[in-house]
C-alpha cells in the first residue's frame, strides 16, 4: 500500500514499535497483530471506548434501513488474537468491512485476484446470512510508484492510476466480484488525512515544514483516514494480503489509535501468499502473471474456482495442472447442471409438501449442513466444493442411469437439487449467467489452447468416426490420442460423438504418478 508522507519519505522502523498515549480516564487495551511468521508479537497500546463508533449515515445511503438478523454463527481466524473468533458485529445485523485495495499502476495480477476473491466470498456470505453489509475497499491513486510510471509514460498520474482503476474493475468483474458499497480513492479525501495527521502532533515531538504546516512522516496514513471516513474509528472486520500484516497493518492500528481513542477494529483477517510452481511469485523470477494473461487461456470462473478450492489463510500454489483441473472441475459442474436444465424445461415442475424422495431430500439436507458448517468455520470453500460431488452424482444418475430414469418424483427431485446448488453457486460466486453460455466459453478457451478450431475438431471426429466404420481401429485410436494430448476428450454415445475440455494426458500422466 501507499502512504501520504506529507512530502516526506517513510523509513521502516528497525526496531519494534510500542506505541502508548499519554495517560486519560478511560482504560487502555493491548493490541498485538502479529505476523504470520514471527513468533514475537509487536504490541501497541491505544485507549478505547466500549461505546461503538459506527457510521449509520454511510450505511443508510448502502444498506436498507432495518436489520436483518443473522442465521448462523461465523467463526474467523483474528490476526489480532491468533485464533478463530466468534463472529458478532458491533452494530446487530450490520458489519462494516474494510479491505486495502491496489496501488493503481499496473494491471493486477493473481496475488489481487486472491485478496479480492477472498474477501468477495466474505462479502457474499455475510450477506447470505443476512446481515447487511458495508464494504469499503480503497484505491491508492497517489503514490511514487504512480508517479514513475508516469514519469515513464508521459502521462498524468492521476489520469494513469484512473486508467488502471478501471482495469482492475474489468478483472473484477469477470471473476465475480460484487462491487463494494464505496471504493474511496486517496486523491479525493486529502482533507480527512491532512486532518487525522493533525491529531497525531504532539507538543515536543520532532517535526518538519510542509505546505500543510509542520508534520512528520505518517505510516500509510490514507487507509487510516477513509476507513474512518466510512466507518468510523470503530468497525467490524478489516482485510488484506498476508504481506500487510507488517508494517501496513499494524502502522495503521498506531496511528489510528493516536488520532482517536475509540478506534477499535475487531476482526483482522489475512490471506496467504499465491507461489508459482511452489516458487514465490516476483517479477525478478520471471514467473509473475497478471489477471489479464490467465485469463486469456482460461476461463475467469475457471481461476475462481482455483482460488477458493483452497483454504483462504494457505498458500495456493498456481501452476498449469491446477488452473487446467480446475476448467475440467467446473466444466463438469456447468455441464451437469445444463443437462439437468434442458430436461426441466420440457416439462412445468412444481414442488410441493413431500413431492421430493426421500433420499434426494437427505442429499440435499446433508450439502446445506456441509455447506453452512463448513463457511460458518473460517470460510472452508475447498470442503465446500468436494461437498459438491455428491448431488451432482445424484443427478446425473437421475438424468442418465436406467435405473434414475425410471424413479417416481425424478422431475422433482431434479428441480430441488439444482436449486440448492444454484443457491450455493451463487454464495460462492460461481453462478453464471447462463449454463449454455459458459460452457461454451470454456470450450473456447480449451479450443485456443490446444491450438486448434471447433471445425478442425469436428472434422478429426468425422475421420474418426470413417475409421472405425471401416475397422481401423489403429487410426481411430490414433486420432482420440492426438486430441486427448491437446486436452480435447472425445465422447461416444448411441447419439453420436462429442468433445469436452480434459486435462491434457501429459498432465493426466502427472496426475497419476503423484
Amino acid at each position: 500500500m501507499g502512504s501520504l508522507l506529507l512530502n516526506l519519505k517513510c523509513c521502516k522502523p528497525l526496531t519494534s514499535v510500542r506505541f502508548s498515549l499519554l495517560p486519560c480516564a478511560n482504560s487502555f487495551q493491548q493490541f498485538q497483530l502479529r505476523p504470520f511468521k514471527s513468533s514475537k508479537p509487536r504490541l501497541f497500546r491505544c485507549f478505547c471506548s466500549s461505546q461503538p463508533v459506527i457510521d449509520a449515515k454511510n450505511f443508510a445511503k448502502t444498506n436498507a434501513d432495518k436489520p436483518a438478523a443473522a442465521s448462523s454463527q461465523l467463526l474467523l481466524y483474528n490476526t489480532m488474537t491468533r485464533q478463530k473468533d466468534l463472529f458478532k458485529p458491533k452494530v446487530e445485523g450490520k458489519v462494516g468491512m474494510y479491505v486495502c485495495g491496489i496501488t493503481a499502476y499496473d494491471l493486477s495480477h493473481i496475488g489481487h485476484a486472491r485478496v479480492y476473491v477472498t474477501f468477495d466470498v466474505l462479502y457474499r456470505y455475510l450477506k447470505h446470512l443476512g446481515y447487511q453489509v458495508c464494504y469499503v475497499r480503497n484505491f491508492t491513486d497517489v503514490d511514487d510508484k504512480i508517479i514513475a510510471r508516469a514519469n515513464e509514460l508521459g502521462e498524468d498520474p492521476i489520469s494513469l492510476s484512473r486508467r488502471y482503476c478501471e482495469e482492475f474493475h474489468q478483472d473484477m468483474e469477470c471473476l465475480h466480484c460484487l462491487h463494494p458499497s464505496v471504493e474511496p480513492r486517496v486523491s479525493d479525501h486529502m482533507p480527512q488525512i491532512i486532518h487525522m495527521i493533525k491529531q497525531s502532533a504532539k507538543e515536543g515531538e520532532p517535526f518538519w515544514e510542509s505546505p500543510w504546516g509542520p508534520g512528520r512522516p505518517g505510516w500509510h496514513i490514507e487507509c487510516s483516514a477513509m476507513s474512518a471516513a466510512y466507518l468510523g474509528y470503530s468497525f467490524d472486520i478489516h482485510g488484506g494480503g498476508m504481506d500487510l500484516v507488517f508494517p501496513h497493518h499494524e502502522n495503521e492500528i498506531a496511528q489510528s489509535c493516536a488520532a482517536c481513542n475509540h478506534s477499535n477494529i475487531s476482526y483482522w483477517i489475512h490471506n496467504g501468499f499465491v507461489t508459482v510452481d511452489s516458487e514465490k511469485m516476483s517479477k525478478s523470477l520471471g514467473n509473475f502473471f497478471t489477471i489479464r494473461e490467465v485469463i486469456e487461456l482460461y476461463h475467469p470462473l475457471a481461476l475462481r474456482l482455483f482460488l477458493i478450492g483452497t483454504h483462504y489463510r494457505s498458500p495456493i500454489n498456481y501452476s498449469i495442472l491446477q488452473l487446467e483441473s480446475a476448467s475440467e472441475r467446473i466444466f463438469y459442474i456447468y455441464q451437469t447442471l445444463y443437462d439437468c436444465e434442458c430436461v426441466l424445461s420440457q416439462h412445468d415442475v412444481a414442488i410441493g409438501k413431500d413431492s421430493v424422495l426421500p433420499d434426494t431430500v437427505n442429499s440435499i439436507d446433508k450439502f446445506h449442513n456441509d455447506f453452512v458448517a463448513s463457511m460458518s468455520d473460517d470460510l472452508h470453500t475447498p470442503v465446500v466444493l468436494a461437498a459438491l460431488s455428491d448431488p451432482l452424482k445424484t443427478i446425473n444418475d437421475l438424468l442418465h442411469t436406467r435405473k434414475g430414469k425410471k424413479q417416481a418424483k425424478r422431475l422433482e427431485s431434479l428441480t430441488a437439487l439444482e436449486k440448492t446448488i444454484r443457491n450455493v453457486l451463487t454464495v460462492l460466486g460461481l453462478m453464471p449467467t447462463s449454463y449454455s453460455e459458459v460452457l461454451q466459453q470454456l470450450r473456447d478457451k480449451a479450443l485456443k489452447r490446444a491450438k486448434l478450431t471447433e471445425d478442425q475438431v469436428l472434422l478429426k471426429i468425422k475421420e474418426r468416426n470413417e475409421a472405425r466404420k471401416n475397422k481401423d481401429y489403429e487410426k481411430s485410436d490414433a486420432i482420440r490420442k492426438d486430441l486427448a494430448t491437446v486436452g480435447v476428450a472425445l465422447m461416444d454415445s448411441p447419439e453420436g460423438t462429442a468433445w469436452r475440455p480434459a486435462l491434457p494426458l501429459a498432465l493426466q500422466e502427472q496426475v497419476a504418478t503423484t
